[in-house]
């Protein structure tokens, strides 16, 4: 059977391979590859390439991999791509907050290129031009978006550029003399939650405001605990209940009065680019991720980029080397000269398949084009939020707020009252229906939550085929909800025992430690 048209229900099964481990396949004596002998003239020229490693770290045995074939190599990585769901497969409006979206299979293609993938790092900047090029005119798009200064291209993701963020603040306050004094952070419960936890890494103290009764940041609570202690303010705008704190400049002024800086977590940019930007709210620092809003799949899927952008009074303090331009000479060069560079915050330059993918993606589109994927993603998330308040047994927090940006944060509480089926069990069936939704949500302050977030990319054909899964699930929580509990009943995994995950003496991160415990707890009974 096809797809109901009418209901906008798939026939859907996963694809269920019970896979083994692939060390559980190793084959003693099979190949998938015989390497050729080293010629005895590169030998001659080079060296036999283990001499030259200390004797103190070289292997006494080989490493213990597995063997297999070529098709059996093949087939176990096609088989678990099979019982995979993602962007390209499925709907995933429902990976709420992380800005999921289509990502063109062009910039794929560039990003493989033999141009990108067979160069070096430490190659001479002299045969690197065109790359440097590339992230620098990155640069100057993102300066454009925001209206900062500067920016580093080194973080691997979201919350590393907020760590790289609480880097920066600490060396501009202890070039201040102000580090100890300076010992605070201030961010909101519905900020990303990385706004806490990497300034905590560097050892701040965090403050956190809750909400007024309109949903919106709590200003009297922010007048009540900033001070001179205050290093900064690390603020998500919107939050992650899609509302948008229209009081923000209001906000970056009472920080500044008592010395503190404030950084902009724009992790989710989807519906703020052309419209507004981190520089008219008076922010100091502020990050994007090239994934999720710039082209690339989000960071769990593929590889992460959080660039950092800065003013000019905070430059100095990025981690070098930048990238620079020598008009006179024409040529793009690693700028390490800065002596208050907090330094490397990772190996090389940056995650370079992501800005490739972020600078073509934001080049096709130009200025005007990115003001409508925030238009069409706006336009997305209001026609979804009416459609699924329609639904039975769902409500939405801060229900005041009748329009949100690029996201709503749902609750299921009314549900759960009536039928006794939570946002977990729904979670759970939705599998069989070829689509997922996130309800990571800590703290659950909203009951029962969850949060869909439809980007430029997706079709109201899209979202009312979402809307016809959640509908159906509805109607078999007042009507069926034992087949909620017990499911997910089409999925490539089920039940899960979650003692396995809850226990850290059960975890097994690694085959050896898979092999010490597997006459343990893994032995079947």
């Amino acid at each position: 059977m096809g797809m109901n048209m009418k209901t906008k229900l798939r026939n859907y099964h996963a694809v269920c391979w019970d896979e083994p481990i692939i060390y559980e396949l190793d084959r003693n004596g099979e190949r998938a590859i015989i390497v050729p002998e080293v010629d005895k003239k590169i030998i001659e020229s080079v060296g036999d390439g283990i001499s030259s490693i200390p004797k103190s770290m070289r292997r006494k045995n080989l490493p213990q991999l597995p063997a297999l074939s070529q098709p059996q190599v093949l087939r176990h990585y096609l088989h678990l791509s099979q019982e995979n769901l993602g962007v390209d497969l499925n709907i995933d409006i429902g990976q709420g907050t992380c800005t999921m979206k289509y990502s063109p299979k062009i910039n794929e293609q560039f990003a493989n290129s033999e141009k990108i993938t067979e160069m070096h790092p430490y190659q001479d900047e002299s045969t690197s031009q065109g790359l440097l090029e590339i992230m620098y005119k990155t640069e100057q798009l993102f300066k454009e978006i925001s209206g900062l200064d500067r920016f580093s291209l080194h973080p691997g993701g979201g919350a590393h550029g907020i760590y790289t963020i609480s880097s920066i603040i600490q060396a501009y306050h202890k070039s201040r003399g102000e580090e100890g004094k300076r010992n605070e952070i201030i961010t909101t419960i519905f900020s990303h939650p990385a706004d806490a936890a990497a300034p905590r890494v560097k050892g701040y103290k965090i403050i956190i405001i809750y909400p007024d009764e309109n949903g919106c940041p709590d200003i009297e609570a922010l007048k009540k605990v900033v001070s001179e202690h205050t290093a900064a303010l690390l603020i998500t705008n919107p939050e992650d209940t899609g509302i948008y704190n229209s009081k923000i400049a209001e906000f970056t002024k009472i920080v500044h009065n008592f010395g503190g800086l404030c950084g902009y977590d724009q992790a989710n940019a989807n519906g703020l680019l052309g419209i507004t930007r981190a520089k008219e709210a008076n922010f100091d620092l502020s990050f994007f991720n090239l994934h999720k809003t710039f082209s690339s799949p989000h960071g769990c899927g593929g590889p992460g980029s959080g660039i950092v952008g800065v003013t000019n009074k905070l430059a100095k303090f990025l981690p070098v080397p930048v990238v620079s331009y020598d008009k006179g000479n024409n040529k793009y060069f690693l700028d390490y000269n800065s002596s208050d560079s907090i330094g490397k915050v990772k190996d090389f330059y940056g995650v370079i398949p992501v800005i490739l993918k972020a600078y073509a993606w934001t080049m096709s589109l130009g200025a005007e084009g990115l003001r409508e994927v925030s238009n069409v993603a706006v336009l997305n998330n209001n026609y979804t939020m009416k459609k699924i308040l329609e639904l039975r047994g769902v409500s939405m927090a801060f229900p005041e707020h009748k329009h949100r940006i690029e996201q709503v944060r749902y609750s299921w509480e009314k549900l759960a009252k009536e039928t006794g089926i939570n946002t977990e069990n729904i979670q759970r069936r939705i599998f069989d229906f070829g689509t997922h939704y996130w309800t990571s949500h800590e703290p659950w302050l909203i009951p029962d939550p969850f949060t869909i977030e439809p980007s430029e990319s997706y079709s109201k054909d899209d979202i009312d085929e979402f809307i016809a899964i959640l509908g159906q699930i509805v109607k078999e929580a007042y009507e069926d909800p034992k087949k909620l509990k017990n499911a997910p009943y089409k999925s490539s995994v089920h039940h899960i025992d979650h003692d396995v995950f809850d226990d850290p003496s059960k975890w097994a991160i690694t085959w050896r430690a898979y092999k010490k415990k597997y006459n343990g707890y893994f032995q079947p009974k």
